[in-house]
This record gives structure tokens, sequence and C-alpha cells, in this order.
């Protein structure tokens, strides 16, 4: 039984890591912000169903497993006064999963300042907190986008990342600089995660397979940017979470791709979809952003080396679930914001 500090806890990635947390028996300190990124209902959602699992895990009456705090991360005074460390009192940490992170490439182009703030001095702040207090383990999530335009395909963890292509995978990269630097002078364990696409129920809205499910069952256009012909590398948020959860081993220092092993066009995704829902499509295609890759498709074989990490989820079984998942929320999932 060991104490996490998980956040972005109400995120996608970081609520379904909590839950799985919680099932092998560990208690989970869990921040995040609740900030409009994207809609909130989805993150509250998130955080009601993490609640009921820990509840249904309590080992020891009245003592909970989960504890949650509404805490921006790139606010260093608020996560040292809240009772996570207690001022100067913390709790024994085996490790901080930073899954907090303003994500979304689009949006950085609008509001770079945002991004810097969570992802690179949100980071800091935390890297500070495990060098004060003494935390050995630290996870990031980082992403695919600090690989740029035009890299290897299947990519590897070696492919330069040095030249991103927006705020997002700027604040990332820097991000992983720190880590690098606080392992290099304080020994910190690092395990930092390049995350390709992930999907599932309860998934981020502003992502293209939460947007295809509502729009294709709700009657509503099909945004497609381009022609659709370009194509990403899609990976099962339980596949995601176990693969974040191994990555808690002792590792010294690594990078290490995750996801992004099953790749599919835009266009085949949608036909998938339209066929799995039942519906045609009503497809209307904009001009392709500046800022999107044209693909991606990761290399995940160190991930399999050091990890073991073996996807269990594939796309059609994945899309099967998240269809599903929908169908049984639709009352307030059909109201979700996507734009």
């Amino acid at each position: 039984m060991s104490n996490y500090l998980v956040t972005g806890v109400a995120g996608f990635i970081g609520a379904r890591v909590a839950e799985k947390l919680l099932e092998d028996g560990n208690f989970v300190w869990g921040c995040d912000d609740l900030n409009d990124a994207y809609d909130v209902r989805m993150k509250l959602w998130r955080l009601d169903q993490l609640k009921q699992v820990a509840n249904n895990q309590l080992a020891v009456p009245n003592q909970p497993n989960f504890i949650f705090r509404r805490i921006d991360i790139s606010d260093f005074d608020a996560l040292m006064k809240s009772d996570f460390f207690r001022n100067g009192q913390p709790i024994a940490f085996d490790a901080v999963i930073n899954l907090a992170a303003r994500a979304g490439v689009r949006q950085s182009v609008e509001n770079p300042w945002i991004y810097i703030a969570t992802n690179q001095i949100g980071t800091l702040n935390l890297l500070e907190l495990c060098r004060h207090y003494k935390i050995s383990k630290f996870i990031l999530a980082s992403t695919s986008s600090v690989y740029g335009a035009n890299p290897p395909l299947p990519t590897p963890e070696e492919a330069n990342s040095d030249f991103p292509l927006q705020p997002y995978a700027a604040s990332k990269k820097g991000a992983e600089t720190l880590c690098h630097a606080y392992h290099f002078l304080y020994g910190i364990d690092v395990t930092i995660f390049r995350y390709f696409t992930v999907y599932g129920p309860a998934g981020r809205p502003d992502m293209s397979m939460f947007r295809f499910v509502q729009w294709i069952n709700e009657g509503r256009p099909v945004i497609v940017n381009g022609d659709g012909e370009q194509s990403r590398g899609f990976t099962f948020i339980d596949d995601i979470a176990q693969g974040t959860i191994l990555g808690l081993k002792p590792l010294g220092f690594e990078i290490i791709n995750l996801g992004g092993h099953e790749v599919i066009k835009i266009n085949d995704l949608i036909k998938q979809f339209e066929t799995r829902i039942g519906k045609k499509a009503q497809i209307e295609h904009l001009p392709a952003h500046p800022a999107d890759m044209l693909t991606n498709w990761a290399d995940v074989n160190k991930a399999k080396t050091l990890l073991n990490w073996k996807p269990q989820i594939d796309l059609q079984a994945g899309t099967k679930r998240l269809v599903d998942w929908y169908i049984a929320e639709r009352s307030w999932v059909s109201q979700i914001e996507t734009s």
C-alpha cells in the first residue's frame, strides 16, 4: 500500500490512473484546478466516478483512501499550504504522478501563456516539492507533439524533438528538460511518457474520437480539418493508464513513448463509427490547421522492453466501448460542448 500524489486527477488519463491505483489498494491524493479548457462537466463526472470507486475500496471504515483538493499546480503557495504538504509536514508520498496539463495543439496557439504556466511552471513547482521533501519518484505526462514535423515512422524516442511546432509541444519539451535537470542535480527518479493519441469512455470532448461519436449520433455536421487522409496512432485509455503505473518502477531517467501503436486515417475512423452507430456522417471539410501534424505512429519497443507493456484493447474493441458508453450516458453527454 503506497501514497501517490496524482495531479490532473479529474482529467482523462489522471482519473483512470487514480482509479487503477485505488483498485490496487493504494492511497491517492488528487488535485485538479477544474479549469474550463473544455466542458467542465466531463471533469466533474470523472471525479464523481472516482469517488464512487474510492468508497467501494475502503479498507478501514472512516479512513478515506482518496483525498481531492482543487489546486492549480502553477500556484506554488497553494500547493505548499494544502494538506498534502501540511505546511512543512507532508504526506510520505511514494511518487508524484504529474498528469496535470494544458493540452491541445490549436488552443496553445491562441493562449500560449497558460500552457507555459501549467506545463512548465507547474512541473517546476512539483519538482521543487520532490526535492525539498525527498520524494524519490516523479512521472511526467509529455506528448508525441514534441517530435515536430516529419519524424521517422514509427517514431522512436531518439527522434529529434528540438523543433516543436506549437507552444503546447514547446511547453512540454521545456518540462522534460526541467525533469532531467532535477534528476541530474538531486537524483530524482524520473519517467517521462510521451503519450500519443488516447481515446475511450469519458475522453476529452475536444478530441476527434469523442466529437465523431457525438456528432454522428446527434446528426450534427462532422467537421474534418483537411481532406481526412491524415492519420493518428490511437491507444485505449486503460492501456495508457496501466503503462503509466508500470512507469512507477525505478528507472533512473527515461523518456518512453506510450500509445500510438495502432494507426488509422481519419476518413476510415469516421466510416468505422458510421458502421458501429448505424448512421451516416454529414461531413464538412475545413482547411487543414497549420499546427496539426499529418500523422503520428509510435515505436513502443522501449515500453515493451523496460515496462513489459502490452496493449490489451485493439481499435475495434475500444471504439465499441466508447460508443456503448456514449449511448449509456447520452442524456447528458449529447449536450457536452465540443467546439
